[in-house]
């Protein structure tokens, strides 16, 4: 007789709060067009604004990404054991699971969100299929190389960028006639909108293949040696790792993003901007290590308490409340509803981001209350296992 299958709590709990870190960066994405132009929107340069922003780059930007995508590779050797207890085979479903991740981030990115990340994790989905059965020494020796190789690539560019004399006044003008030409387009109509995700889509492939993709696959991988060793399911196994872990966020990972959040809000120069990014991209898997070290330990304090079940229930549903807060931030900022893009200081966009997150803890506890799974989370379960999964509790 198969087992009956152990929902690990502290897997959902952590998705809950990579959830948060994660709008928190999409929110800033959504309420003004400079967003990632490597210049400061001029309607938002204070002290103020430039402070939040320091702050949401140092707390946020290049982390929680990371976290998410650890734990898509730990949830990766769930779904092989949820498969060997069918008795169905596990390539099969993950091809199903991820063609079907694929289509939903392609729509979302189309009409709610460039920044999508869907996408990505499906294509790297596959990859991790190809790379699953490869031992955890292994697993995590092509994690470093990822990293390194990515950061060894950002750090040439940003040496290379040193050289050339600066051209400061042209560059700024063409950043502010695309911004200006962005705005326009998502306070124009809807088909405004999808016409604007279309053409960003066309660029930002370029940041996805040497940015985003290495360091996830490299943290896929870390996920998979971790899931292989049932770590978060026995986390209490595991305090000296996580002290190490917490002890290397703090002494590498918080001055590395502190340099990366400098350089982002007060560097002068794309030569410097890129040199953070490289500093950024080799401590963010440090911090992001600490971050899940500091919230075992204090879910170890709130297992009992109202808020650690709220973080698993909204975690529990980490799909749908993702494309949530995209459908919410897109009726806010663009055409399709507010049209507030421009109009948001920082310092705003990070309470509405608290508030947005703050209604979708309750809001998961009424659904899971009354359905086995989140909305998308069941069709995509149902593409799975290529079977109708049940629908009320």
């Amino acid at each position: 007789m198969t087992a009956a299958p152990v929902r690990i709590a502290d897997v959902d709990a952590l998705r809950g709060c990579a959830l948060f870190g994660i709008l928190v960066v999409n929110i800033c994405a959504f309420a003004t067009p400079w967003f990632g132009l490597g210049l400061t929107d001029p309607a938002f340069h204070g002290g103020v604004d430039r402070a939040t922003h320091f702050l949401v780059a140092l707390l946020f930007e290049t982390k929680f990404y990371l976290l998410f995508s650890f734990l898509f590779g730990y949830s990766f050797t769930l779904q092989m054991q949820a498969a060997a207890r069918a008795g169905a085979p596990f390539a099969p479903r993950m091809l199903r699971r991820q063609t079907g991740l694929w289509l939903i981030g392609i729509l979302h990115a189309v009409v709610l969100f460039h920044g999508d990340i869907l996408t990505t994790y499906a294509v790297l989905g596959i990859v991790l299929l190809a790379l699953h059965r490869c031992g955890e020494r292994a697993a995590l020796s092509l994690a470093l190389m990822l990293v390194g190789a990515c950061v060894a690539f950002w750090a040439a560019l940003a040496w290379l960028q040193g050289l050339q004399p600066a051209d400061g006044a042209e560059h700024a003008l063409a950043m502010a006639q695309k911004a200006a030409a962005a705005l326009a387009a998502y306070r124009g109509t809807p088909a405004s909108v999808v016409a604007q995700h279309v053409r960003e889509l066309g660029e930002i492939w370029i940041v996805l293949l040497l940015v985003q993709a290495p360091c996830a696959l490299a943290m896929f991988l870390c996920g998979l040696a971790a899931g292989k060793r049932e770590l978060l399911l026995h986390a209490a196994d595991y305090l000296p790792l996580r002290r190490r872990l917490q002890w290397a966020g703090a002494l590498a990972g918080l001055p590395g993003a502190a340099f990366y959040a400098w350089t982002s809000v007060y560097g002068d120069s794309q030569a410097w901007q890129v040199a953070g990014l490289a500093v950024g991209l080799a401590t963010a898997p440090l911090l992001a290590g600490a971050y899940v070290a500091i919230a075992l330990a204090l879910f170890e304090r709130l297992r009992d308490g109202g808020l650690y079940a709220l973080l698993a229930d909204t975690g529990r549903m980490a799909l749908s409340n993702y494309l949530l807060q995209s459908t919410i931030c897109a009726w806010l900022f663009l055409a399709y509803g507010a049209r507030l893009m421009g109009s948001v200081s920082p310092l705003g966009a990070l309470a509405l981001a608290a508030a947005i997150f703050c209604l979708q803890l309750p809001l998961s506890r009424w659904w899971l209350r009354r359905h086995a799974y989140g909305p998308v989370e069941w069709l995509l379960r149902a593409l799975t296992i290529a079977a109708w999964p049940r629908w009320r509790r």
